[in-house]
Parts: C-alpha cells; structure tokens; sequence
C-alpha cells in the first residue's frame, strides 16, 4: 500500500500537478471553433483577468483566467465583459 501511495505521488510530481485540467502552454495557444468546443475544455469559459465582471448575471461555472487564451478566442465573448463563452 505504502508503495502505491508513493508511485501515485511520483507520478503526479511528474505530470506537474495538472491531472485533469490542459496545460497552461496548450491553452496559451488554442483557438476554439466556437463556444460550445471552448466549454468542452473550460465549462465557466475564459476570462482576460480575475477581475472581470460578468455582464449577464448569475453563471453556473466560474471561469478559467488566461489573457492568451482569450486573446485567442475573444471574438466568442459576443457582450464584451471580458469572459469569452460563459455559462
């Protein structure tokens, strides 16, 4: 047991710690089709910075903050609030 604990350990070391979300470099340089593809990846969609407010009222999904990735895709963020594809 202790053996597992310490391979499961090591391999998340190893991975970076990014099991289950894509990497920082990929997302960096992505550019989706639309939005239904974007919240595939990013459910609450991308926003430029932490400190934009969303336009539309109350989401389900809070939302990734990458300024590259929605430079990539800011042509989806159709209320200009500075979230692409929100949800």
């Amino acid at each position: 047991m202790k053996k597992l604990a310490m391979a499961v350990i090591a391999g998340a070391v190893l991975l970076g710690g990014t099991v289950g979300a894509p990497a920082q470099t990929d997302a960096a340089t992505k550019t989706y089709k639309n939005c239904t593809e974007l919240n595939k990846d990013y459910k609450g969609g991308v926003a430029k910075d932490a400190n934009v407010k969303n336009k539309g009222g109350k989401t389900k999904h809070a939302p990734f903050v990458s300024a590259e990735l929605y430079k990539a895709n800011s042509s989806k963020d159709r209320d200009k609030d500075g979230i692409a594809c929100e949800r």
